[in-house]
C-alpha cells in the first residue's frame, strides 16, 4: 500500500492550507459563535469554490475523490484550522444521498458539492447509546403516505440543513438489525420541529421531533428494510474524516504547546528547557504519531468489506479518542491555566477533541466493539 499522497492531493492539500491560513482564525470563530452564527456562509462557499466538498464524493457522483485518503487530507487541515463549517454533514448526509439517491433526489447532491444546500443526518436516538441498529422512529404505511414518529438527538447542523435524512424503523423490534429504512425529509415538512443548540465545541446541534410527518414514497432513500449497511457505510467515513480532524488538532494544540514552551520563562530560561517538561512533550510526539499512524490505516481500509471495515474504523476511533484525550489534557496542563481561557486557540481544540470521542462511539464503547467484531 502506498502511502504517499498523489499531486492532485497535495495540490489540495497545499490550496486548502493557504485558504484556511488567510481567511480562518480563532478570533474570526469566537466572534462568529459570540454573534449566534452556525458558522460563515462565506467560508463555507469559498470552500466549496476550492474543490473541497467535491473531493468528498466520487467522479460518478459528481465529484472527483471520494476516497478515504481524500477524506483525510481535507479533515486533516480542517481540524488544524479548527472549523465549524458543516463539511461533516457533507460527507454522512450527502454520502448517502449520492450513492443511493436517484433521480430528482440526486440533484440534492450535486447542491451540496455547489455550498448551495445542507443536509444533515437525522439517526441518533437518545435509548440508542452509539448503537445504529438501534431505531425507535417509525415509518407506517397509512394509505398512499408513509408516516413518521420518533425523536432524534444530537443532529449536527440540524437547524441549518435544508433537508434531514432521518432513519426509521418500518419492520422488526428496536434493536433489530433489518428493517431500518431512510428517508429524505425536508425540514420544512409539516410535523417536523427542530430544537437548536450549541455543543461546547460550538458546532451547532438539534433535537429533531418528528409528530405524523407524512411523506410519498418518493422520499425513500435506498431499499426498504435495508438501511443498516448504508448507514454503516456512511459513519464509516464520517469517522475516518472525524479521526483526521482529530489528528489535525492534536497536531495544532502541539505546535502551540513547543511554541509557548519557547516563549514562557521560568528561573531565567525558557521553561521548554526542562527535562521534566521534554519529557512530557516526546511522550505527546509518540501518541500524535501513533494518531497518525491509525488515521492512514483506517483511510487505507476504508473500502474493505464491512467485516474488516468494522474493525479498524473501531480500532482507530478507540486509538484517536485515548490520543486525543492525552494531548488535550498535557497541553493545557503544560500551559496553565491560559490554555482554558476562550481567548486562547488551545482550548477549542481541547473541546472539539473531548466532542470528537463522543461522535459516534467513545473510546469505551469502540474498544467494546472492536473485541466483539474480533470475536465474532
Amino acid at each position: 500500500m502506498d502511502f504517499n499522497l498523489t499531486e492532485e492531493r497535495m495540490m489540495l492539500r497545499d490550496t486548502l492550507q493557504r485558504f484556511l491560513a488567510d481567511k480562518y482564525s480563532h478570533e474570526n470563530r469566537r466572534a462568529l459563535i459570540a454573534a449566534g452564527m452556525p458558522f460563515d456562509s462565506g467560508i463555507y462557499a469559498g470552500l466549496a469554490e476550492l474543490g473541497v466538498l467535491g473531493a468528498m464524493f466520487r467522479e460518478d457522483q459528481g465529484g472527483f475523490g471520494g476516497q478515504g485518503f481524500d477524506l483525510t487530507v481535507v479533515f486533516e487541515e480542517l481540524g488544524r484550522a479548527g472549523v465549524i463549517e458543516p463539511v461533516l454533514p457533507a460527507v454522512l448526509a450527502g454520502g448517502l444521498i449520492a450513492a443511493f439517491g436517484t433521480g430528482r433526489q440526486r440533484g440534492l447532491a450535486d447542491e451540496i458539492i455547489a455550498g448551495t444546500h445542507v443536509a444533515a443526518l437525522a439517526q441518533g436516538e437518545a435509548g440508542a447509546r452509539y448503537d445504529l441498529n438501534h431505531v425507535e422512529t417509525t415509518a407506517a404505511a397509512e394509505g398512499d403516505a408513509i408516516v413518521l414518529n420518533g425523536i432524534k438527538t444530537h443532529v449536527l447542523y440540524g437547524s441549518e440543513a435544508q433537508t434531514l435524512v432521518v432513519s426509521a424503523r418500518e419492520a422488526g423490534d428496536a434493536a433489530d438489525m433489518a428493517g431500518i429504512s431512510l428517508f429524505l425529509v425536508p425540514e420544512n415538512t409539516p410535523g417536523v420541529t427542530v430544537s437548536s443548540h450549541r455543543n461546547m465545541d460550538g458546532i451547532p446541534s438539534a433535537t429533531v421531533a418528528l409528530d405524523r410527518v407524512r411523506l410519498t414514497d418518493a422520499a425513500r432513500l435506498g431499499a426498504a428494510g435495508e438501511g443498516l449497511g448504508a448507514l454503516e457505510a456512511s459513519v464509516a467515513r464520517g469517522l475516518t474524516a472525524l479521526c483526521a480532524e482529530a489528528l489535525g488538532a492534536m497536531e495544532a494544540a502541539k505546535d502551540l504547546t513547543i511554541a509557548y514552551l519557547k516563549e514562557r520563562k521560568q528561573f531565567g530560561m525558557p521553561i521548554g528547557k526542562f527535562q521534566a517538561l521534554q519529557h512530557r512533550m516526546a511522550d505527546m510526539l509518540i501518541e500524535v504519531e501513533q494518531a497518525r499512524s491509525a488515521v492512514i490505516n483506517l483511510a487505507g481500509n476504508l473500502d474493505q468489506p464491512r467485516e474488516l471495515r468494522e474493525v479498524h474504523v473501531s480500532a482507530a476511533k478507540n486509538l484517536i479518542g485515548r490520543a486525543g484525550a492525552l494531548v488535550a489534557e498535557e497541553c493545557i496542563q503544560m500551559h496553565g491555566g491560559i490554555g482554558m481561557t476562550d481567548e486562547y486557540a488551545l482550548s477549542h481544540f481541547a473541546r472539539r477533541l473531548t466532542m470528537i470521542d463522543h461522535l459516534f462511539g467513545d473510546t469505551d464503547y469502540h474498544l467494546e466493539r472492536f473485541i466483539a467484531l474480533k470475536a465474532g
